[in-house]
């Protein structure tokens, strides 16, 4: 592990720009349950019931009962290590840094980092189906069919659902971030869930150079064949162990 700190923080050294894809697995080490278990149920319901359009149209109490209490759950959370690493790293590198991210939580901006782009929507926002106004709500409780206060059209958690497009110029921004990073690092996710997972390959891909990948997941996961650098355990302890090989001076443990 020593060894592999120490060339991903030489990479990192090395680098003008830096990427940084995350997913559930950084949340989870806040306490925010991850995205489905083994039986695939999410939290007890089906994934077709509560995270696509038509799960919502045939009965959005439902789904708006389930959003709700993961908002709850993550009203009890803080942002962990990892979340903090990155914050860090954000600020050793200014505008030359991008999050992109696969949770919907809002943890990482919770953490301080600014530069984030929420591929899948945020938990904390909604968006009308009639006006199409998004509006950040923070946790606070909603009702279970709550209605928009600008034109009284239904609203929806503006989450991306399964079968929906991703937001465009967030996607955009993203793989744009991607194409021009010289390090690229993947946090707590397996890269199974597409279109995210391609930015590994465009990140390797689209410079005269490809991008130095390195993972940072609890165990090798499909994202590690394309991995240069594995570092294996929870992020809460490898991206501050990273941060402090990087810089001594960080004091992430401490903040």
């Amino acid at each position: 592990m020593n060894e592999s700190i120490e060339r991903a923080a030489e990479a990192l050294r090395n680098a003008k720009r830096v990427a940084v894809l995350t997913g559930a697995g950084v949340s989870a080490e806040s306490g925010v349950p991850t995205f489905r278990a083994s039986d695939g149920l999410w939290e007890g319901h089906r994934i077709e019931d509560v995270a696509t359009p038509t799960g919502f149209a045939r009965d959005p109490e439902l789904v708006w009962k389930f959003y709700n209490a993961r908002r709850a759950n993550v009203a009890t959370v803080t942002p962990n290590p990892g979340h903090l690493a990155l914050v860090k790293l954000e600020e050793h590198f200014g505008d030359r840094f991008t999050l992109v991210t696969q949770n919907v939580d809002g943890l990482h901006q919770q953490a301080g980092s600014r530069n984030v782009l929420e591929i899948h929507g945020s938990l904390r926002e909604t968006r009308c189906l009639g006006c199409a106004k998004v509006e950040h709500r923070g946790l606070e409780v909603l009702e279970d069919r709550p209605v928009c206060p600008h034109c009284g059209g239904w609203l929806r958690p503006n989450i991306v659902w399964f079968h929906e497009m991703l937001p465009e110029k967030i996607w955009t921004d993203a793989q744009y971030a991607a194409g021009l990073c010289d390090v690229l690092l993947v946090v707590g996710t397996s890269a199974m869930v597409y279109p995210a997972a391609s930015l590994i390959p465009i990140a390797k891909s689209t410079r005269d150079r490809g991008a130095t990948i390195i993972e940072c997941n609890l165990t090798p996961t499909a994202a590690s064949r394309e991995a240069d650098i594995g570092l294996y355990g929870p992020s809460g302890e490898t991206l501050p162990g990273l941060l402090d090989s990087l810089n001594p001076q960080s004091a992430i443990r401490n903040r």
